[in-house]
């Protein structure tokens, strides 16, 4: 039997019928605010919309006032995140029911741990798994943290609606509370008036932790101990999940992330782990109030009892309460010491705060869980397992997960800065005067010999230094710093973008050696190649075998447990060779640097840069992960966490612990599972893939960069140059003039197209590339659909994009069209147009399927049911470009495009 995705298993009544609760009372909001005139006119447009009478639509939003405009456009933008919350409430509940009641779900952790458990190494394997969220600041996610805040109540109130149906909650009062959230919300500014800083971003993604990833990663790792022990599985040192962070050490073309945001960073997030561990020791403290008339405690604990500074004379029988009050002291003179400051929830006396100099410090978070486990041995040798549970459980996993630290930051500069810097310090040092000139084999050799023979900090000479390498080496130092104080784990890769040769690599190292992260022993951060155009992931492994090959390298390998960790870049391939041309190549990239590493003894592991969209690497994890190739995870993996993508996966502690538990059953189940088809097929498989990239990438070429007319169509027929004004994030949308297309990021590109219904990073070339292939031959198409079938991998690339399919539209995309000038480029459209029909044709025909999105109809109904109301956006969108081109948007109506920015976002879920 198959087992079914647990979104499969939502219940569709419940969901219509709380979507419907709030869609009333945002009508009622709405009516009371507009009046009946434009409230009807607002309801008119949902009928027309749901007949998809686009034309007529397209002539009643025309009429709307652009007072009126503003209206709608709250209206539309704010319906698709109700939805939103309805189907994420029931999610949530779902998770909830189906591990509480043991019902199975594809993924499900107690399967996953019954599967490895059959295997000879089962211990080892689960010992060693470890999968990375790492959470980033790209520009997709459009909504302000206030909002966020008031659909996170909204969200709480819902979760409450059983108990109001069964009358524990008075319905009036609850109604009256959800009334509230969606007046204030449709008074709230969705879209923020400046633009946000880094150190915004940095506490932004930051509160995800305390609400939902500390509880969610420590009940996931707590339970995954548990299955395993059931097996006789000792795997206490494991940490199947710890997190990332890219805000704050991602320079990568943000002149904003400064070594002030590296260690604003790193000390904002150890304050949320010491503000976590002071709440959960005051919960200790006023929780277990054993008293010595009725039990005794340990030696060890009656010396930390000693130590304290408890006084009171309520303590004298409590020497538990007494020794927590003792770890909350050094605890509180820990963070003072490493953090400057003194958290709030400390429930240290003021005598005693005065006087923390005279308490030792921990040197380490392992130091605190100590003690913390010297208390919990006293209470198992009392038999108090269920104390233990409820009190020791979450904290003790926390330590082991968060550390002081709480995330991982990586840091990431591009390949050309790391040159001009390591060719001034060459030139500053006397070594070499014209570094950049040389041929790649002399750079190689001379950086090698930098790195193995001279012990050196190029940069403490008395020459002037340039702003940038000033700079630079400012981030260097405070990493340094950063390490000695919170921990090796603070920091432990750097990535270097646009890798495209040895010496990239070898640069890198060079300016982590000015400040002894490497030397030519040991590595204190490794050095992480991204490769990301198409050129760059088929130039990837002999990059790597020569590298690898270098002694110094073996030796800083040793250093890190012989793991090698290579960055793939999903977007920026995407957009330089098509969507099949970039899965392929990637595939092809991990097989061989895999193939690599075992030649070399290495574990090859790989942190895989994606985004929400299928453009840039998105769809369901669960699939993407158990589609990578065999044998290409090694314990580890690493994805990032991209904008809207953040809210929807860890908005809540049961999704995060849903989404969480997806990535490490994934990642076990590929690691563990045997290969399905035989290699044969494979080899056939491959040689026919390398036959339909071939032609794709060469029919997305064409258009993309062949066609003169191709982007400026881009410019005018997409909301590119609306979206790279947003405030969204502190990084520019381009790197160089928004008007050149090599400069444009990725990931603005990719939103553009989403906005315009298009979805064309998703699936262009594939429809003409699969005709081309099914044309040579009639058996193509069985060996296709055989493909399909039986290979993870080709099934996963077609579902991705059956789904993108479903969320373009053809119809709204001719309206963005129809804003661009000339008959030659708005020919492009027609050039789309065709190749969108063909594709998805070939799609199901390969697939057997007779419409799309057939193996998942809870996304389609869902679909159905939201396209009616964000359509309308698209249109208020079109509308309202026609209206700012021709200069008649300003004040606060120059709000309107971005609400429709956030709201088509909204609605798609997965649109950056």
């Amino acid at each position: 039997m198959t087992v079914k995705k647990l979104e499969n298993s939502s219940d569709e009544a419940v969901v219509a019928e709380e979507a419907k609760i709030l869609t009333n009372l945002l009508n009622e909001s709405t009516r009371q605010v507009v009046g009946d005139e434009t409230f009807n006119k607002i309801q008119d447009l949902i009928k027309i919309s749901a007949d998809k009478d686009y034309e007529k639509l397209e002539a009643q939003i025309a009429k709307l006032n652009n007072r009126e405009m503003i209206v709608v456009a709250r209206y539309f933008a704010t319906l698709p995140l109700l939805i939103n919350i309805s189907e994420d409430v029931e999610l949530a509940s779902k998770v909830n029911l189906f591990n509480n009641t043991d019902q199975n779900y594809l993924g499900k952790l107690n399967d996953t741990i019954d599967l490895v458990a059959k295997k000879k190494d089962a211990e080892n394997i689960l010992e060693n798994v470890n999968v990375v969220p790492v959470l980033t600041a790209h520009p997709t996610q459009v909504q302000r943290k206030t909002v966020l805040e008031l659909t996170d109540q909204i969200h709480h109130l819902l979760r409450n609606y059983r108990e109001v149906k069964n009358g524990t909650i008075n319905q009036k009062e609850w109604t009256e509370q959800l009334r509230a959230c969606i007046e204030i919300l449709m008074q709230t500014d969705i879209i923020r008036s400046h633009k946000l800083k880094v150190s915004n971003e940095i506490t932004n993604v930051l509160a995800y932790y305390p609400k939902a990833l500390i509880p969610a990663i420590t009940k996931f790792t707590a339970r995954y101990k548990e299955l395993a022990k059931k097996h006789d599985l000792n795997v206490q040192n494991a940490t199947p999940i710890t997190m990332g962070m890219w805000i704050g050490g991602d320079r990568d073309g943000n002149p904003y992330v400064t070594a002030d945001t590296l260690n604003l960073s790193a000390t904002l997030q150890s304050q949320v782990i010491f503000e976590y561990y002071m709440k959960k020791l005051k919960k200790l403290y006023r929780g277990i109030s054993l008293s010595t008339s009725y039990m005794t405690p340990s030696e060890e604990v009656e010396k930390l009892s000693q130590l304290s500074n408890d006084n009171s004379p309520f303590r004298t029988n409590e020497p538990y309460r007494r020794a927590f009050y003792y770890i909350e002291s050094r605890l509180v003179h820990t963070e003072q010491e490493l953090l400057g400051v003194i958290d709030k929830n400390n429930f240290l006396k003021d005598h005693d705060l005065k006087h923390l100099d005279e308490i030792p410090t921990y040197k380490d978070a392992q130091e605190f869980k100590h003690d913390l486990e010297i208390i919990k041995d006293s209470l198992e040798v009392d038999h108090d397992q269920a104390i233990i549970r409820s009190y020791f459980t979450e904290i003790l996993e926390a330590i082991d997960v968060f550390g002081f630290h709480l995330a991982t930051i990586d840091m990431r500069q591009d390949s050309s800065v790391n040159e001009a810097c390591v060719a001034e310090l060459l030139k500053n040092a006397g070594i070499c005067d014209n570094y950049s000139e040389l041929d790649e084999q002399d750079k190689v050799e001379l950086l090698l010999n930098e790195l193995n023979n001279d012990p050196r900090n190029l940069h403490a000479t008395n020459q002037p230094k340039s702003e940038l390498l000033q700079k630079e080496l400012k981030i260097y130092k405070t990493a340094r710093h950063l390490k000695d104080l919170l921990g090796e784990d603070v920091i432990k890769q750097h990535i270097i973008s646009h890798t495209e040769s040895v010496s990239d690599m070898l640069e890198q190292a060079i300016m982590l050696k000015e400040y002894d992260l490497v030397d030519s022993q040991k590595a204190r951060i490794q050095v992480v190649p991204l490769f990301e155009t198409v050129e760059d992931l088929q130039n990837a492994r002999e990059i790597m075998k020569e590298y690898l090959s270098f002694d110094i390298v073996k030796r800083w390998l040793v250093s890190q447990n012989n793991y090698q960790e290579i960055m793939l870049g999903y977007s920026d391939s995407n957009k330089d060779g098509g969507y099949l041309a970039s899965c392929w190549n990637l595939y092809k990239a991990q097989k061989d640097l895999t193939a690599i590493g075992e030649e070399d003894g290495v574990k090859i592991t790989f942190m895989h840069g994606r985004g929400g969209t299928v453009g840039r690497g998105g769809g369901p994890s669960y699939e993407a992960i158990t589609a990578q190739p065999f044998k290409s995870i090694n314990d580890r993996i690493r994805m990032t966490e991209q904008g809207e993508i953040i809210q929807n996966k860890y908005g809540n502690k049961d999704t995060a612990y849903y989404n969480l538990e997806m990535l490490a059953s994934a990642t076990i189940d590929r690691m563990v599972s045997k290969q399905i088809v035989s290699e044969d097929h494979i080899t056939e498989f491959r040689s026919s893939m390398d036959e339909i990239v071939a032609e794709s990438n060469k029919i997305y070429r064409k258009l993309v960069f062949e066609n003169p007319a191709f982007l400026d169509y881009f410019l005018q027929a997409t909301p590119i140059k609306e979206i790279s004004n947003l405030n969204v994030g502190s990084r520019p949308a381009s790197r160089k003039k928004i008007s050149d297309f090599s400069g444009l990021r990725a990931i603005p590109w990719v939103f553009s197209w989403s906005q315009s219904r298009v979805m064309f990073p998703g699936w262009y070339g594939v429809g003409s590339a699969f005709k081309h292939f099914i044309d040579q031959n009639p058996d193509n198409l069985k060996e296709l659909q055989a493909m399909y079938q039986g290979w993870p991998f080709f099934h996963s690339l077609m579902s991705n994009v059956d789904m993108v399919l479903s969320k373009s539209n053809m119809e709204i995309a001719k309206q963005y069209a129809e804003l661009s000038e000339g008959l030659e480029t708005q020919a492009v459209f027609d050039a789309i147009y065709k190749e969108w029909k063909l594709t998805k044709e070939v799609i199901l025909k390969i697939e057997g399927h007779g419409e799309l999105l057939a193996d998942a109809p809870l996304l389609r109904k869902s679909l159905d049911y939201r396209m009616p109301y964000f359509n309308i956006l698209n249109f208020i969108q079109v509308e309202m470009i026609k209206r700012d081109r021709e200069d008649e948007i300003h004040g606060v109506y120059e709000s309107i495009i971005p609400i429709t920015i956030n709201g088509v976002a909204s609605g798609l879920r997965n649109s950056g």
